[in-house]
């Protein structure tokens, strides 16, 4: 029977060993074997990329990691699944696997904080240089492309300025030119958006954030294709990088009902946005919601859906009454993070933002006008928007 991909997420394999409607939590370093002939024929099983119910050794991980495995692999249309400790794990195991030394990297410079990190400083001790594009401008990229350029490292949408990228060009000039391509789809997940089907080498996503959707569990999620299969997966055996099983149960028990949670995030935004599109104090939303938005073409082009994390720009003469609108937020919690069921405000620093790539298209922000990243969680709407406007007043 074929099963759309929400009723696979509610029954991905049975259990048949323990019947548990979850699969068990499988903690294990040492795997035994009844003989050395069991041994390689085993080996040989997981060289060859051939189904297996556990692995050879701890570090790869464990049948509960492989359930988890299965279930993304199928969800992103994949190769293979690669999972990790964190969310950041995922970007660096593709980055380190792919690139070596004289290496150039192109990276949209509306990436995650570490993302810049990692590819100006860390990437710059191993001989690898990285480059960073504005992704407003495809040309930009265009123009920077060179023949030592290996990896096109995209996030779409930007996570705190939400710029959207046209997708199919930037895999067009890839394939033209052999580079390996990267897409951050965490905003959007595979079950709105695609990128291996799209033509993306690699797709990833943060499992801490809507994967999990509890606000208890870390994890990362690389998808591959069979192209950069075997580079990946030398350097993941070789790092260490792993999700725990207990990581994997809980990301498991959270991507049952990722579709349900994913549409109320989604009605919740909506409402809360119509409140936000009315307010003097908000200049500008940044989030695809309506046909004069924004990037909402670029949007409608390639996704099936909308998540619930947007930005708001406020105007203000002082970052302080910014400040303190965000403080009085009662419903809203400040901290990092998101795609948990909770809501979110934080202060994004622009300046920080800036620090590695200079900054080119944080231009169009003006030194008065600050971004409040929101991430609308599944509270009921009518109390955030009344959170909101009670908070807004502090704001002159």
């Amino acid at each position: 029977m074929k099963k759309s991909i929400n009723t696979f997420l509610k029954h991905p394999t049975k259990d048949n060993t323990n019947r548990s409607a979850n699969p068990p939590v499988i903690r294990a370093s040492t795997i035994l074997f009844n003989t050395m002939q069991e041994l390689y024929a085993h080996e040989k099983k997981i060289k060859n990329h051939q189904k297996v119910s556990h692995y050879s050794y701890g570090r790869y991980g464990s049948s509960t990691t492989i359930e988890l495995e299965n279930m993304l692999k199928e969800l992103e249309q994949a190769f293979h699944v690669f999972l990790t400790g964190t969310g950041f794990g995922g970007v660096a195991l593709a980055i380190m696997g792919i690139c070596r030394p004289g290496d150039e990297i192109l990276v949209s410079d509306n990436v995650y904080g570490p993302t810049k990190e990692i590819s100006e400083k860390l990437l710059k001790e191993f001989n690898v240089k990285a480059i960073f594009y504005d992704p407003e401008s495809f040309d930009d990229l265009k123009n920077k492309v060179s023949k030592k350029t290996k990896l096109i490292l995209v996030e779409n949408p930007g996570s705190n300025t939400f710029e959207f990228q046209d997708l199919s060009k930037i895999v067009s000039l890839a394939k033209k030119k052999k580079i390996y391509t990267l897409l951050d789809n965490t905003w959007g997940t595979p079950l709105y958006l695609k990128p291996l089907k799209l033509g993306f080498d690699m797709s990833f996503s943060s499992a801490t954030k809507y994967f999990s959707g509890h606000s208890d569990a870390m994890g990362g999620s690389l998808a591959v294709n069979k192209k950069v299969f075997k580079k990946i997966m030398f350097f993941y055996k070789l790092s260490g990088y792993r999700m725990s099983a207990d990581e994997a149960y809980l990301i498991i028990r959270g991507l049952r009902t990722l579709d349900t949670r994913l549409k109320q995030h989604y009605e919740n935004t909506k409402k809360v946005i119509d409140f936000l599109k009315n307010q003097k104090k908000v200049k500008e939303i940044l989030y695809p919601y309506e046909p004069s938005s924004k990037n909402y073409k670029l949007w409608k082009k390639y996704y099936s859906g909308a998540t619930g994390l947007l930005s708001i720009v406020i105007k203000s003469k002082k970052k302080s009454l910014v400040m303190k609108f965000v403080n009085s937020l009662e419903l809203f919690g400040i901290g990092y993070s998101w795609g948990g069921f909770e809501s979110l405000a934080i202060l994004q620093d622009l300046k920080k933002q800036t620090e590695y790539t200079k900054g080119r298209h944080f231009f169009r922000f003006n030194k008065d006008e600050h971004i409040v990243r929101l991430h609308i969680g599944l509270e009921d709407p009518k109390d955030l928007i009344s959170d909101l406007k009670k908070s807004l007043k502090y704001i002159k």
